[in-house]
């Protein structure tokens, strides 16, 4: 992370690691709520309308990954989804089409003014080391800055902060510009589809329509995601992680099993989808502005507030996962978009009268990957199972707000991996 004292030197190495940023000029708040678009691609580098474009596509639920301003492969590929759901030509290009099929979105200030609190610089964490058996001796993996925190809880990226707020110090009752914030849809998603060309996760109602759109790190060459179709098991919210390296990956010289501890920077972030296929799942990620740069071992990564919000509206035991594989597309398995979803129709409706955030509204939005990670937090139990260890464990889950919970007979699979269970089980982890 660079550091937030520091804005300037870390405006001049962005500037040389991404050409056309210097040229675009300073991002304020006041340049991203005036800016409209006149027509032609998004400007090169870092910009207003691009930021102004991602806010919409984030309110809208067709995620740009992190809020950066900046013209990218994720903004694309973000552009291509929304254009595939409001039923365009998913080219991924910006044009007067796309520019119509957001406004609903514009509604209210896409910025706001932001007061840093005492929580804010507290409970961060010094330093995240790379190897597993020192992350399991800490207590919890949790923020390393004030921008890092500020930056999930506003889907910003950390450096995207301190080009908004240049020589603003992040400390307590510094005030501070941000993207204001949105509410996370709410639905009941029947069915996800992972679709391994893009690199994009889209999650369906029981009527077919899209309901969100995320992008996400999808296995790796060495480690592909799997193929067909499976089932979402269980959800565990800021799960401890379980390393075994008799099952999967060996991390530097660890040939033991270690339980690392919950925070928005371990391995599996802030959340943990079980899919019905072992040890595999949809999870959180430390490092959301690389979902399309890193490689996963084997599961889907997601950003931490993208995937609480799926969390929410998944459906254990109900909801399908099918793995797309390179060459098949949304178009072929779901046909041509048609209608929307209720959830996007309500988010239509928020945007509309939505208006800058007061203080109160900002704390209410608060996201679990925001708020302090809680140190071996108590598990939830639904359905025992015996693990390979031949331990009772849980299947740790937490269905989504106001669903039927759904019994999951035992399967005699492999433990659910970064789930919060038992110390005295040690689930394997991915």
């Amino acid at each position: 992370m660079i550091s937030p004292l520091r804005p300037v030197a870390a405006l001049a190495v962005l500037s040389m690691a991404m050409p056309g940023l210097a040229a675009a000029g300073p991002v304020t708040a006041a340049a991203i709520e005036a800016v409209t678009y006149e027509g032609g691609e998004l400007p090169s580098g870092q910009s207003a309308l691009t930021a102004k474009v991602q806010v919409m596509l984030d309110r809208a639920g067709v995620s740009p990954g992190v809020i950066d301003g900046i013209k990218g492969g994720m903004s694309r590929s973000a552009i291509a989804a929304f254009e595939r759901r409001s039923g365009l030509p998913a080219d991924g290009a910006m044009d007067p089409q796309v520019w119509a099929a957001l406004q609903p979105f514009a509604g209210g200030a896409m910025t706001t003014s932001y007061t840093i609190t005492d929580a804010d610089v507290s409970q961060l964490t010094t330093h995240i080391p790379t190897d597993y058996l020192e992350k399991a001796n800490m207590t919890s993996l949790g923020y390393t800055s004030v921008a890092e925190k500020l930056g999930e809880r506003f889907h910003m990226d950390d450096r995207f902060i301190a080009a908004m707020n240049p020589g603003v110090a992040l400390t307590a009752g510094a005030v501070i510009q941000v993207i204001a914030p949105t509410k996370p849809l709410r639905a009941r998603v029947a069915r996800i589809l992972i679709e391994k060309g893009t690199n994009r996760v889209a999650a369906y109602d029981a009527e077919g329509h899209m309901v969100v759109n995320y992008p996400a790190t999808i296995g790796s060459a060495e480690t592909p995601s799997p193929s067909g179709s499976h089932t979402v098991r269980a959800v565990a919210m800021n799960p401890e992680y379980t390393y075994n390296p008799a099952i999967n990956f060996t991390q530097g010289a660890n040939k033991s099993v270690l339980v690392l501890p919950p925070g928005p920077n371990g391995p599996v972030g802030t959340v943990w989808i079980a899919l019905s296929k072992p040890t595999y799942g949809l999870h959180g990620t430390p490092t959301p502005s690389r979902l399309f740069v890193s490689e996963s071992h084997g599961c889907v990564r997601l950003t931490n507030w993208d995937a609480e919000e799926l969390a929410h509206m998944v459906q254990p035991g109900v909801t399908s996962v099918e793995f797309l594989e390179k060459g098949t597309t949304l178009a072929d398995v779901m046909g041509e978009a048609r209608g929307t979803s209720k959830a996007v129709q309500a988010a239509v409706a928020s945007a509309a009268t939505a208006s800058a955030a007061s203080a109160a509204t900002l704390a209410s939005t608060t996201l679990l990957s925001s708020a302090p990670p809680m140190a071996r937090p108590p598990h939830i139990l639904r359905v025992p199972e015996v693990g390979a260890s031949g331990a009772t464990m849980p299947a740790t889950a937490m269905p989504a707000a106001g669903l039927p919970q759904v019994t999951i007979p035992p399967a005699g699979v492999v433990p659910l991996p970064g789930a919060v269970l038992p110390r005295t089980h040690i689930p394997p982890g991915r």
